[in-house]
């Protein structure tokens, strides 16, 4: 049976560490992939945090956990997520990716991975490997990329992206439960836009409504259409349809 693909919003590092309806929706998307489908046999994650120039992929066999997030308590810098790497993915996406991707070991599995993943698998059970956002591609260039990586799913294999549909760090309100209505607006249109398979309003996101307001910076936003691309055309659940600190959104999608 071929696999779903999963985008998740990640938004503040601190949902490691949270117990709240989003972190038990996670929890329950893993529950549904294992359910319905099988337990993959590894996740190919990519992450809005290992943003680069170039398409790198990891090898390790034992990726370092990366926490790359300042001044939160001690108690997120305790959470571990031991997930081993997987050398039979690594060269799969080797054979898929042909001279667009070159092997680098130099970063790890960061916190836009594994705070969802502590939810998903929180045994830490299922290896991953990390794929990086090129920041040198634009949306359509991504969206190829990801289709390339159609196979994967066929072969037992969890194609994962996290980022965020809104993500605009300089407007963040910490206090505010809740998304401005810049934010419930962009959301809303992203949202519609995968219901309805509109790849085109996807890809060319610059046309949203305060599209310069949510996506002040792509490397949030760019995960969606490596998703997308991998999704070949599949209808969409939404999860965790969910705005707040003002300028986030949490939202998800797993297709298939």
């Amino acid at each position: 049976m071929r696999m779903p693909v999963v985008f998740s919003g990640h938004g503040s590092p601190m949902v490691a560490l949270d117990h709240n309806d989003i972190t038990k929706t996670m929890t329950a998307v893993g529950e549904k992939i294992n359910a319905d489908y099988q337990k993959p046999k590894a996740i190919l994650s990519i992450s809005a945090h290992w943003y680069t120039k170039g398409t790198f992929v990891q090898s390790a066999a034992q990726p370092r956990q990366i926490y790359d997030m300042y001044g939160f308590p001690k108690e997120l810098y305790q959470v571990k997520y031991p997930a081993r790497g997987d050398a039979e993915l690594t060269e799969r996406v080797q054979d898929l990716l042909g001279n667009k991707v070159e092997i680098n070991d130099s970063w790890g599995i960061d916190h836009g991975s594994w705070t969802v993943l502590v939810h998903m698998y929180p045994n830490a059970d299922v290896p991953v490997v990390q794929l990086s956002v090129n920041g040198q591609l634009s949306a359509k260039q991504s969206y190829d990329l990801g289709k390339k990586l159609i196979p994967l799913r066929d072969e037992g294999y969890l194609v994962f992206a996290s980022g965020n549909i809104v993500h605009n760090l300089s407007r963040v309100e910490w206090d505010n439960p809740d998304g401005t209505p810049q934010t419930h607006a962009f959301n809303d249109y992203i949202i519609d836009a995968v219901k309805a398979k509109d790849a085109d309003k996807i890809i060319n996101y610059e046309a949203g409504p305060n599209a310069s307001y949510a996506v002040p910076t792509p490397d949030h936003y760019l995960p969606i259409a490596y998703a997308l691309g991998a999704a070949d055309g599949d209808s969409a659940s939404v999860f965790n349809n969910v705005c707040n600190l003002g300028s986030m959104a949490m939202t998800g999608f797993i297709w298939g």
